[in-house]
């Protein structure tokens, strides 16, 4: 099981990824319509789900590779999201206009991608040890 852990994660997280690459890529770009469809989407919001959606197919490659990088990435994607959801509160406070759907949304992604840090973290990390 240890050994087939990383490739569904990698799965998992390559999943996570590539529909959140086209969800933000489509509001983003204005494709198929969805733009419309999302009513008063915040755009920065938006940019940091695709910079994320980026970082999580190169995290998912780490995973397949046992990559100790992979948590940093991750990490960092994490960081990324806080910061846009920090931005989304002050966004909300000053009036400015967004959908309630938005809010949960946020706190789902955060949470997803620091489960997976810290899952990377443990399954990715080695620790060395010196032989005499």
């Amino acid at each position: 099981m240890k050994k087939k852990l990383p490739y569904l994660l990698a799965i998992i997280l390559t999943g996570f990824a590539l529909l959140t690459l086209f969800l933000s890529a489509s509001v983003i770009f204005d494709l198929f319509g969805i733009r419309a469809k999302e009513g008063n989407y915040v755009l920065f919001v938006v940019w940091s789900n695709f910079i994320s959606s980026i970082l999580y197919l190169f995290a998912a490659f780490g995973f397949f590779k046992g990559k100790k990088w992979t948590a940093k990435l991750l990490g960092i994607s994490t960081f990324i999201l806080i910061a846009a959801f920090v931005g989304l509160k002050i966004h909300v406070n000053s009036g400015g206009m967004y959908e309630t759907k938005t809010i949960s949304a946020m706190i789902f992604r955060i949470s997803v991608t620091l489960v997976f840090t810290i899952i990377a973290y443990f399954t990715t990390t080695k620790t060395t040890t010196n032989k005499l």
